[in-house]
């Protein structure tokens, strides 16, 4: 396996380099792993990621895309990473004074040391924010720089990354997943730790507060919201730093100050670290139209109420045509040459690097100043003549847009490559006359502190079998290990520095509409797929014992839950139902069990398991950073169960059964349902577990328990109006009881209380009264009330809300359990049950839509007139992570 960013070795006395793995320094290197550890190591590796649902990519088919690692970690020398620390510190200083200077004074622009076209034509130079400073002496913050091995083994800049940097939540999580996939070495590894690297970023953030802040000035970290590919990176940066993970539409401004919007009113904002690019910051100032920033940010910022990290414009510095200026800036500037050489860049906008450009086309990297939709790198060697002929025209025509670069990076064997997984960030690679392309790239990271600025020691290493390194085209991530001589403390592995995965995190009130929508929708989602499994087993158990005797009572039994328990997928069904539908032939049953398979793995499908579970993953990832890691086991588990029975073979109607009896052919499709049931339940259990035992009782976890509880009490109450309304004969009606015992988790208490065949009375005394039992009517809405009673409701009355509710306890109270299992029409119908069941499923409904209205809606924002142009233009803006 080659490995093209650890510290190179010579081979023999000539000048070669080797790139495979180098154990030495280890205190005995005979625990070096072998390539079966690394393999098994990948393998414990993929697992982890999935299970602390570790993703990159939006939008996908099956969802968002799992984060891969490579275990086996680069490692560094001490000596050779303390000169690139140097150099780091000092190229993120230059670019600071660039930053500073290209908003104030511009004499780098009036010497002409930086060509005016360069800055002023670039669309991350910003006038709206010309003249504003970031308090504390530094502009640029937090800044990223992309490396790659040159051919003599040294480092080399290939780009700056200044808008929002990405990916040190990805490194942190590297290092905690490589840590534990090859403990026996990283427990002997000498081994600097990122931690320093975060507590530096945390102090950042407080000492660029504007005067205004208090002593304890609130920071949030603004993100583009759970679409972004980056996802994942920004909840578990802002959940180790202890921040608010908030969209736009959280925030407001008011009497010249930012605030976010609590579900108990405004919360000043000092600082806003932003993951957003700058020009959909602000739909006032910057490009209208963008619902991913805060109107009236930019006169804030003005104002001196608030700072923005990186401050709005920083992405100017991006553009690759600044490498080209970088070694005179650095003199000029800093007095210095520079330490950390750049890919030799030509930018086009000048005659005589054109000239080169266009002459040398089949040598070079063609990359644009501003990345788009229609403009990406080109590698220009993998061009046909009649397509270099039209890029060169094309370049000669804007020539300002484009760079060329060198392509650098080690020439690799292809004799020495075993091979690698793939994953996903722009950057150079090697050249083409490598036969087996393989490149690297490392992002490194630096951070305003002290004076100075503080690098990761690490950062976040990615491969890629090709010329380029791209998350969205396929890379593996890999650990980077910095060798110390002294060990540092505390290990960083499970220190979560401070704050890493933090067990539900408190954040007391102050959490938005948008987030408590997200919770109290988990906590139903989370309910209804629990509820629709339960049923669902509750049929398969039925199925096993009676699918051969369609005649008999549990044949009978069977076919009226197939109808009752499953109206949503039936033609006739709605989602839910309030009333029994009408017994079905008995001969039908094997047709219907295909229904099943649908209501367990099918999304498209009203009231399937897998809806559920996929709108329950969604809401669980636009409020990651209110959560604990643990949350995502569990739910990567459910899917995993769900995945793998969605891709069992399912026979072909024309295949060797498709003459088979209907029966038969429903026992094939059904096979494995009830151990996927079984996973499913277990992922669903072990995900409430951590809800209960795991999450602070703030104000999230009580709309999160809101949610379970009202999802439970509305299909509880469908479930007995499904199967109890409708009389039927004594034999069939004992089997119907104990299956909604069943589905509804009950059966072993009522069997502990009675020794008799359960009745209706008793059923119903058991799930409708029993304040004890926490499936029953009367414990949700308990629990519902004092849940709601521990949210906030500032804004608009919750009394019709708290009417409702009350009104469904008085109708609990006052059901004579009894006497509404007795009174039957002439139809066989027990209408007293049923006017008592609908009345109660109404008003619970109702109290759904007052909870909706009392807690979660705002007064909609005016918005420009060209924002339909916005909605449909918005995207992110980041770079790849």
């Amino acid at each position: 396996m080659t490995d093209l960013l650890s510290s190179p070795r010579l081979v023999g006395d000539g000048p070669a380099i080797a790139h495979r793995p180098d154990w030495t320094w280890l205190p005995d290197p005979v625990d070096a792993p072998g390539p079966d550890d690394l393999a098994r190591a990948r393998r414990q590796a993929d697992q982890i990621l999935a299970e602390h649902g570790v993703t990159y990519g939006a939008d996908r088919p099956d969802g968002h895309g799992q984060w891969r690692l490579d275990p086996l970690p680069v490692v560094v020398d001490e000596t050779e990473w303390a000169r690139l620390d140097a150099a780091l510190v000092q190229r993120a200083e230059l670019l600071d004074a660039v930053l500073h200077d290209l908003y104030g004074p511009r004499r780098l622009l009036d010497d002409r040391l930086l060509p005016a076209t360069a800055v002023l034509a670039h669309p991350g130079f910003l006038r709206a924010v010309d003249g504003l400073r970031t308090p504390g002496g530094r502009e640029l913050v937090l800044t990223a720089t992309d490396l790659v091995r040159d051919a003599t083994g040294g480092w080399c800049a290939v780009a700056d990354r200044t808008q929002a940097p990405s990916g040190a939540g990805y490194a942190m999580e590297d290092r905690r997943v490589t840590a534990q996939v090859l403990a026996g070495v990283y427990r002997q590894a000498p081994i600097a730790r990122l931690g320093p690297f975060f507590h530096a970023l945390r102090h950042a953030l407080r000492d660029v507060a504007p005067p205004t802040a208090s002593d304890d000035p609130r920071v949030v970290l603004l993100t583009p919201g759970p679409g972004s590919e980056t996802a994942f990176d920004q909840a578990y940066l802002a959940s180790m730093l202890g921040l608010p993970l908030v969209e736009g539409r959280d925030l407001l401004v008011r009497d010249g100050r930012v605030h976010l919007e609590g579900i108990d009113g405004l919360e000043p904002v000092d600082v806003v670290l932003r993951r957003v690019d700058a020009d959909w910051c602000d739909p006032l100032d910057l490009r209208a139209g963008s619902r991913l920033g805060v109107p009236g940010l930019v006169r804030a910022v003005r104002g001196g109420t608030v700072s923005v990290v990186n401050p709005l414009g920083a992405s100017v510095l991006e553009s690759p045509a600044f490498l080209t200026y970088l070694p005179r800036l650095a003199r000029a500037v800093l007095d210095q040459d520079l330490a950390l050489p750049s890919a030799p860049t030509w930018w086009c906008g000048e005659e005589r690097s054109l000239r080169h450009v266009v002459a040398h086309l089949d040598r070079l990297v063609l990359k644009p100043t501003v990345q788009g939709a229609d403009v990406t790198t080109v590698l220009g060697w993998t061009l046909s003549a009649a397509e270099r002929e039209a890029l060169a025209a094309r370049i000669q025509a804007e020539p300002w847009l484009w760079v060329g670069q060198t392509p650098v990076g080690p020439t690799v064997d292809r004799h020495d490559v075993t091979g690698v997984g793939s994953d996903r960030p722009d950057a150079a690679g090697v050249g083409p006359a490598d036969l087996g392309p393989r490149a690297a790239v490392l992002r490194t990271y630096a951070v305003a502190h002290a004076g100075t600025y503080t690098v990761m020691s690490g950062g976040l290493a990615r491969v890629a079998d090709a010329h380029v390194v791209s998350s969205a085209r396929g890379a593996s991530a890999k650990d980077v290990w910095v060798l110390a001589s002294q060990p540092t403390t505390p290990p960083d592995v499970a220190v979560r520095e401070d704050a890493v995965a933090a067990v539900g995190r408190a954040v007391g009130a102050g959490i938005s509409p948008r987030t408590a929508e997200n919770l109290y929708w988990m906590g139903r989602y989370a309910e209804r797929a629990e509820g629709e499994a339960r049923v669902l087993r509750a049929v398969a158990d039925r199925w096993d014992d009676y699918h051969r005797s369609p005649g008999s009572a549990g044949g009978r039994a069977l076919a009226v839950l197939l109808q009752a328990l499953t109206p949503a997928a039936l033609p006739d069904g709605g989602e839910t139902t309030g009333t029994a539908a009408p017994a079905p032939d008995d001969e039908h049953i094997g047709p219907r069990v295909p229904v099943l398979r649908d209501l367990l793995l099918d999304r498209a499908t009203p009231g399937s398991v897998a809806r559920a579970v996929h709108r329950l993953a969604g809401a669980a990832a636009s409020v990651r950073d209110q959560l604990s890691t643990d949350t995502f086991g569990p739910l990567a588990r459910v899917e995993r169960a769900l995945r793998d029975e969605r891709g069992r073979h399912r026979p072909r109607p024309d295949g060797p059964l498709g003459a088979a009896p209907a029966e038969d052919r429903a026992a094939a499709v059904t096979a494995g349902l009830r151990p996927t049931l079984d996973r499913v339940l277990h992922g669903l259990l072990a995900l409430s577990g951590v809800a209960a035992e795991g999450l602070t009782r703030d104000v999230g976890w009580h709309l999160l328990d809101a949610g379970r509880r009202i999802e439970r009490a509305q299909h509880l109450v469908d479930t007995l109006a499904a199967t109890l309304v409708v009389r039927r004969s004594a034999d069939v009606e004992d089997l119907l009881l104990e299956s909604v015992l069943l589905a509804t988790e009950s059966a072993i208490t009522y069997r502990r209380r009675h020794q008799s065949a359960p009745s209706v009375a008793s059923v119903l005394d058991l799930l409708v009264h029993d304040r004890t039992n926490p499936r029953s009517l009367a414990f949700q809405l308990d629990r519902l009330l004092a849940d709601l009673e521990a949210v906030p409701a500032p804004w608009r009355s919750a009394g019709q809300r708290d009417h409702l509710l009350h009104g469904v306890g008085e109708l609990v109270a006052e059901l004579d359990t009894v006497a509404v299992g007795a009174v039957v029409s002439e139809d066989g119908r027990r209408v007293r049950l049923a006017e008592a069941l609908d009345s109660m499923l109404w008003r619970l409904r109702a109290a759904s839509d007052e909870i909706q209205r009392v807690h979660f809606t705002r007064p909609a924002a005016s918005r420009p007139l060209d924002d339909l142009w916005g909605a449909t233009n918005e995207h992110d803006g980041e770079e790849d992570a």
